[in-house]
Order: structure tokens, then C-alpha cells, then sequence
């Protein structure tokens, strides 16, 4: 069985940093793209940033220049700094990742349980 554990959600002020991280655990036997997604209270679940196993980044144009998003492959864990934090950053964080397991090595689409990032003075 495979999971995704994330973890740095928290209370912020603007201007301020946070960094999240997420780890695959269970029977991994690889894991291609990695990605972070946000939802706000009333909105849609979008795309803040992505990492493919090659070292290719891309992110929303709302947080370039604010956000990075990195991975340690020998850990299976993916992290986002966030930098320079606005009020409108405020969401749960939910990290996404295609993943083969010991089991068939079939890619599958997981997603973590999401942690909750608030930017608030």
C-alpha cells in the first residue's frame, strides 16, 4: 500500500515562509511527477507547482518567483518553499504523485490527506 504523508502547514504572517513536505511511503517502487495543489474555501483545486523525476520544474503564475519546488528522489519526498507569502496563499496544500508499487508497477495517481496554510496578520 502506498501513502502520501504531508507536513509544515501552519499559521503565517504575510511576508513570511513556510516549507511543506511530502513523503511517499509503503511499497514504492517508483515515483514519476510530483506535484503540490492548493484549494481555498469556495474555490477550485489548482495547480501551484510540478516536478517530473527528470528535475523539470513548472509553476502557476501566481506564485513564480515566490514558490520552489524541490524533491529528494532517495526519499521519495517532494518539498515546496514558500517564500514572500500572501494573504491569498491561504488554502489546504495537497501533495499529488504518480507512483508504481511493488505490487504491479502500474503508475497510479495518489494524493496526501492536504495540510492547511494560513497567511494572516
Amino acid at each position: 500500500q502506498v501513502q502520501l504523508v504531508e507536513s509544515g502547514g501552519g499559521l503565517v504572517q504575510p511576508g513570511g515562509s513556510l516549507r511543506l513536505s511530502c513523503a511517499a511511503s509503503g511499497t514504492v517502487f517508483s515515483v514519476n511527477v510530483m506535484s503540490w495543489y492548493r484549494q481555498a474555501p469556495g474555490e477550485q483545486r489548482e495547480l501551484v507547482a510540478t516536478s517530473d523525476s527528470d528535475g523539470g520544474t513548472d509553476y502557476a503564475d501566481s506564485v513564480k518567483g515566490r514558490f520552489t519546488i524541490s524533491r529528494d528522489n532517495t526519499k521519495n519526498t517532494v518539498y515546496l518553499q514558500m517564500n514572500s507569502l500572501k494573504p491569498e496563499d491561504t488554502a489546504v496544500y495537497y501533495c499529488n504523485a504518480d507512483i508504481a508499487a511493488y505490487i504491479d508497477y502500474r503508475l497510479r495517481n495518489y494524493w496526501g490527506q492536504g495540510t492547511q496554510v494560513t497567511v494572516s496578520s
